[in-house]
């Protein structure tokens, strides 16, 4: 029996190119296409697909968006996600959304073709290069939560940002230079991989840093 493909995507060039790729395979059916998440939803009801191939960027929703709503109306059918994105966090977003493979636009035909055929028989798939870097992106996570890679001056540094004070104000309570605590800052969200100051504080939140009194 053939796997039913549904195509999701905003470009209907794009789409007349994977129908082409599947059709040629013996085990693959296009069965049919939508190029936004209305017509998403509607195929997916008329045609009952074990796969939907879905864009991530649409023209009226992103793809990862309008998956849980399509899974609702069909359980049966397997979402692997198709984008432009190699980011380790877009793949994230779109297994939590429920998608069950993660595959790059600029992935070879072989490599697609293999996708479809992994996610229709119950598996996940993730781009091979994506999925090295996040299982070396959990194995170093893993490693930093068996120990602790701040000093206990930043610690200090980091619970003080957490409560809001500024540069200035931490050196002054510390007796450093600005300059220092910049550098503490610097090193504190580089050594936890942080990004912003709400990751900061959820990580002093995790770490119970914000229960100790001012020194």
């Amino acid at each position: 029996m053939s796997i039913r493909v549904l195509i999701v995507d905003d470009n209907a060039v794009v789409r007349a190119g994977l129908r082409l790729l599947l059709d040629a395979e013996d085990d693959i059916e296009t069965v049919g296409e939508a190029g936004d998440a209305r017509e998403a939803i509607f195929e997916a009801r008329s045609t009952k697909p074990d796969v939907v191939l879905m864009d991530v960027v649409l023209g009226d929703k992103s793809g990862i968006d309008v998956t849980p709503e399509l899974i609702h109306e069909q359980p049966q059918a397997r979402v692997l996600v198709l984008s432009l994105q190699d980011d380790r966090r877009h793949v994230r977003e779109a297994f939590a959304a429920g998608a069950h493979g993660y595959v790059l636009k600029e992935a070879a035909d072989t490599e697609l073709v293999t996708a479809v055929r992994e996610v229709a028989r119950g598996a996940s798939y993730v781009h091979p290069g994506l999925g090295a870097r996040m299982a070396a992106a959990d194995a170093a996570a893993a490693d930093a939560a068996g120990h602790d890679p701040l000093s206990d001056r930043e610690r200090e540094v980091l619970r003080l940002l957490a409560l809001g004070h500024t540069n200035q104000e931490i050196a002054e309570m510390l007796f450093i230079s600005v300059r220092t605590a910049e550098t503490h800052r610097a090193h504190i969200m580089q050594k936890l991989r942080l990004e912003t100051r709400a990751e900061l504080v959820r990580y002093a939140l995790a770490q119970g840093l914000l229960g100790e009194p001012d020194r």
